[in-house]
């Protein structure tokens, strides 16, 4: 079986997972690690037993691909310099701190035929992959990302660190161009945005309201959306979607988990009904990287590719300068 040699950039806590799980996928030939801090690299490369490579160009010399899992200011130079040696590239969230940078980047693969994978890891939490019997066209989207403070993340404002998870899955939902976006934020305890809220509005008249805290007492990543006769609400920690929906009062069957009687008159008479999708069992990380594994093996489209974590980064950047905007 064809196994794809792949080198760890980057041995952090996710660092630590994407070698963990590198080492575990039964595609991935997982060739070593790299970190400038040495010492964490020998301690990752111990844990895992795995080679750890003294310089990143040996790495890159023994690699075919590469995971690029390090701070998010030194992604555009480490991936730059691994698509110009020929090697594809999954790389973290977000995928640049700088728009230019990210297009240089998606441009490289191109010329190169390269994959270039970003990991946006929540298209693969299962309350959203539990969704995929429905057909999903949400008007509303309201997200609450909240997170207990961390050091780690704080080198860039909230809105790159938490908010481009939600800004990521609401376009890839909304099949609209952005018409209007307009945000408020402030930071409270590190020199960038820590909590940030942007209402996103799309040409076809669907609206997202964005909240993303990096100093709350309590956790918390829910989604809710809203369509014509559905109601979708996805906690992305539980993993749980529900799904309450208004149908015909001759379509309700023994599938359906309640039903919570009919609302209307005459022949406008609906029937509402909750449902609760079966929980995908699944480790969104893994699940990601293994689909970066059989993208280069198969010579697919990444699920996540260099285009979306560009798109991404264009409505986070316009949102950051929205909020630097307001508070001159």
């Amino acid at each position: 079986m064809r196994k794809l040699k792949i080198g760890v950039i980057g041995t952090g806590h996710l660092g630590k997972l994407h070698t963990k799980f590198f080492k575990s996928i039964l595609r991935s030939d997982l060739i070593g690690v790299y970190d400038k801090n040495s010492e964490t690299a020998r301690s990752v490369g111990a844990e895992f037993e795995v080679p750890v490579f003294n310089s990143l160009d040996d790495l890159l010399d023994n690699a075919e691909a590469v995971s690029v899992v390090t701070t998010t200011s030194s992604h555009y130079e480490i991936a730059k310099k691994a698509l110009e040696a020929g090697k594809h590239v999954f790389i973290e969230k977000p995928i640049t701190t700088r728009i230019d940078e990210a297009g240089e980047l998606v441009r490289i693969a191109e010329e190169k035929n390269l994959k270039l994978q970003v990991g946006h890891v929540e298209r693969f939490n299962p309350a959203l992959l539990s969704l995929e019997k429905y057909h999903l066209n949400p008007m509303f989207i309201q997200t609450d990302r909240l997170a207990q403070f961390n050091p780690r993340g704080t080198d860039v404002a909230v809105v790159l660190d938490l908010m481009i998870h939600d800004i990521d899955i609401i376009l890839s939902l909304i099949k609209s161009k952005v018409k209007d976006i307009r945000a408020s934020g402030v930071a409270v305890v590190s020199d960038n945005i820590d909590i940030a809220n942007a209402r996103i509005e799309f040409e076809n008249g669907a609206v997202a309201n964005v909240t993303a805290s990096r100093i709350s007492q309590k956790k918390m990543r829910k989604m809710r959306m809203f369509q014509r006769n559905t109601y979708f609400a996805l906690d992305f920690i539980t993993g749980v979607s529900e799904v309450y929906r208004l149908i015909s009062p001759d379509d309700i069957n023994v599938e359906h988990f309640l039903s919570f009687g009919v609302i209307g008159v005459g022949e406008k008479k609906k029937a509402v009904v909750y449902e609760q999708p079966e929980q995908k069992e699944v480790n969104a990380l893994k699940y990601e990287l293994e689909l970066f594994i059989n993208t280069v093996l198969d010579d697919l489209e990444p699920v996540v590719s260099g285009k979306d974590g560009l798109r991404a980064l264009k409505i986070a950047d316009i949102i950051i300068q929205k909020i630097k905007d307001s508070q001159i």
